[in-house]
């Protein structure tokens, strides 16, 4: 895992005790102080408040990341590899990509309610673009005399994408999944704010509702420290797992 630098803790360290000074100043409403903050938290999970509000939100954001990074990797693939298919449904992708996701949640409750399912369809569809990006570049970045040495192998176009392609390509692949594991949060979060009683997202709206700030910051806590701990699991893998293909790439 990447360890943070001596000053970078504290910087961190100083930044709370600036904070808390001035928490004494104001009301806990607007600021509240970060031992406040930090005893909600440990109130909430200690009784089990928060259990099943965060087992809702991962399960979205798990099941939206698988759905979606497989989907852009797969579409990525094939896109990579069919010039005309890359044509033809580049503009369209984009398209859908602009249209902001939030402007799209209350669509997406309205089609399949207020369940699971359109939390994890609004996470897959904010997941898929950021794999579908990395994989065509992957694809179409790979050594051209790599692939001429294939080819004089007389490899098939399905052994070059398999055994070269694909394998070259991977680092940059599990960059977009890094992006995509730290969006999953935020598509399940906005998915929740629109509708939902469950879930992190639906638990900052509710805190809203009762001028509950500190639980509001407890909340934001949580959700920071699962997009970090999604995001450092996959930088594991990368590291360990593709470090050949990362030296290669480094030559």
């Amino acid at each position: 895992m990447k360890s943070l630098p001596l000053y970078s803790i504290l910087l961190f360290i100083m930044f709370l005790i600036i904070w808390e000074y001035s928490a004494s100043f104001m009301s806990e409403l607007v600021l509240p102080a970060p031992t406040v903050i930090v005893t909600t938290l440990v109130d909430g999970l200690q009784s089990g408040y928060f259990i099943p509000h965060i087992l809702r939100t991962l399960s979205e954001v798990l099941l939206g990341l698988v759905i979606g990074c497989v989907g852009g990797f797969i579409v990525g693939v094939i896109m990579g590899e069919i010039e005309f298919l890359r044509k033809l449904l580049s503009p369209y992708i984009i398209a859908s990509q602009a249209v902001p996701k939030l402007a799209l949640a209350p669509l997406f409750i309205l089609w399949f309610g207020f369940g699971m399912t359109s939390k994890v369809i609004i996470t897959a569809l904010i997941c898929f673009f950021p794999l579908l990006e990395n994989t065509i570049t992957a694809i179409q970045s790979t050594n051209k005399q790599k692939q001429e040495l294939f080819h004089m192998l007389r490899a098939t176009r399905w052994q070059t994408l398999i055994h070269l392609k694909i394998p070259n390509g991977l680092p940059g692949i599990l960059a977009g999944l890094r992006v995509a594991v730290v969006l999953a949060v935020v598509g399940a979060v906005v998915g929740e704010f629109i509708g939902g009683s469950d879930g992190l997202g639906a638990l900052i709206v509710a805190s809203q509702g009762m001028m509950d700030t500190p639980l509001m910051f407890a909340v934001l806590i949580l959700l920071t420290v699962m997009g970090m701990v999604l995001y450092q699991l996959i930088y594991v893998l990368e590291v360990t797992v593709l470090k050949k293909y990362m030296k290669e790439n480094r030559k």
